[in-house]
């Protein structure tokens, strides 16, 4: 594919991949270590939803000549090795969520004496599971609940495996220990925000920062009342983390009180605070 780039188009070339942080990981990887200059054009909008690979591929090289400002591909290495362990994190804990909730939803199915003295909590779900074995219904119910609380456990020990091995990636990260001395921010927070600004480079300006995560200001005024209301584009993930930052920080941080006491008097809402 090289030997026919350089044949086709000499000099200086571009290669513009969609998918680079998925399925073209690979080639963008390859390109960047053969000294070929790399841009990600993101999802590429088709007419009628069809896909064709000629077509797509003029899509993609118009998109990257249309650009003012254009975006590199994530890079690989330690950044990938904290967004696979945060992605894992994140899909054993909405598991554990599920399996939480599904306990709690058994809960009246149980006898009210059982439930009163187990609580729904796995060391008393064991301790009473002896009790009900003559009585096909309840000894059921044991055994549901039993399966359920082994399936807390088992996650409950993912978890405190890969947080420590989280918490040394982040450390690792040239940027890591400056980020979690930051009020509000822990190892999650800050594993989401290095796996979104990714390297040195990829976001353009401070600017561009608000735009990337979704907290841009827009002006959303209406006859005498001047406001401004947050983006709603840009990627959700790193907005969910700097929302959860915010919250915490109105909360326990010393610094951002008195600004939160004065915006009422100003007219906001809570809601814009």
């Amino acid at each position: 594919m090289l030997d026919w780039a350089r044949k086709h188009a000499p000099g200086s070339r571009v290669g513009a991949l969609e998918g680079t942080g998925s399925f073209a990981a690979g080639l963008a990887g390859k390109l960047a270590l053969t000294g070929e200059d790399v841009v990600e054009v993101g999802a590429l909008r088709r007419a009628r939803g069809s896909k064709n690979d000629r077509l797509d591929a003029v899509r993609a090289g118009r998109t990257a000549m249309a650009r003012e400002h254009q975006s590199s591909p994530r890079v690989r290495g330690l950044r990938e090795a904290i967004r696979s362990l945060a992605a894992t994190r994140q899909g054993v804990l909405v598991s554990r969520t599920k399996a939480i909730t599904e306990l709690k939803r058994s809960h009246p199915n149980c006898c009210g004496r059982y439930c009163a003295a187990a609580r729904c909590q796995p060391a008393g779900i064991d301790r009473r599971s002896g009790h009900h074995r003559g009585r096909r219904g309840r000894r059921i119910t044991v055994l549901t609940l039993r399966s359920i609380t082994a399936r807390i456990r088992f996650l409950t020990g993912q978890l405190a495996d890969i947080d420590p091995d989280l918490a040394r990636l982040i450390q690792a990260h040239p940027p890591g220990p400056a980020l979690l001395a930051e009020p509000g921010v822990g190892a999650v927070v800050a594993a989401q925000l290095l796996v979104s600004w990714s390297h040195p480079g990829r976001v353009r300006s401070e600017a561009a920062v608000p735009s990337l995560a979704g907290v841009a200001p827009l002006e959303a005024s209406s006859g005498q009342r001047t406001r401004h209301r947050l983006d709603r584009g840009g990627d959700r993930a790193p907005n969910r983390v700097l929302h959860a930052v915010a919250i915490t920080r109105l909360r326990c941080h010393a610094k951002p009180g008195p600004t939160k006491a004065r915006r009422p008097l100003q007219g906001k809402t809570h809601r814009d605070v």
